[in-house]
């Protein structure tokens, strides 16, 4: 697959976008047009986490469809839970995220998400975590997206998995990384994302 990122959206060959003629028309903005957007995979650049209670991405354009979320040893100072929001025109939503997360280690612990996809049910400021989320559009009346995903400790042996789903206002246009009640401090790590 090809990254594409700002204008630097040209010649993308046929066997990996399904294109006629084997490259990408730009239109008059320098764009690939939506119609040929095929598989084209645009990557975010990585935002640290080693400060601030948020962080977030905008501008996530009209038409995206899948949403993948990078997180690279990110940690926080208190014991919140980090959670992922999604957002529309209107801004981030905190509330209406359906299913659940759940810690696997000796035992299983599990916790519902509420004000935002919960990365586990209990959360300590020595974790330090890695791992892939993936946002899928389901629904493009009511605006649905579905997640699932697991995250893995590096200073804990065990993993964590989760699902649920989100209906938003209107289309998707921004994704946040925050904890519940957006008051602990991020402290190490990075977090990034890619669409489609």
């Amino acid at each position: 697959m090809s990254f594409i990122s700002g204008k630097n959206r040209t010649a993308i060959p046929a066997s990996e976008k399904g294109v006629a003629n084997g490259v990408a028309t730009l239109d008059s903005g320098g764009d690939v047009p939506a119609a040929q957007l095929g598989n084209v995979i645009t990557l975010g650049t990585p935002t640290a986490t080693t400060s601030g209670t948020s962080h977030d991405y905008t501008g996530i354009p009209s038409g995206t469809k899948k949403i993948s979320i990078m997180i690279d040893g990110v940690s926080t100072s208190g014991t919140s839970v980090p959670i992922i929001q999604l957002g529309d025109s209107g801004g981030i939503e905190t509330s209406g995220y359906k299913g659940a997360a759940s810690a696997l280690y000796t035992g299983t612990a599990t916790a519902n998400h509420s004000s935002g996809f919960a990365f586990r049910d209990a959360w300590a400021a020595a974790n330090i975590v890695h791992g892939l989320l993936i946002l899928t559009l389901m629904d493009t009346t009511n605006n649905t997206w579905v997640i699932n995903g697991n995250i893995g400790y590096s200073n804990s042996a065990f993993n964590m998995v989760l699902a649920g789903s989100k209906s938003l206002t209107s289309e998707l246009t921004q994704i946040r990384l925050t904890t519940v009640g957006g008051t602990d401090t991020f402290d190490a790590g990075s977090f990034n994302i890619q669409y489609e």
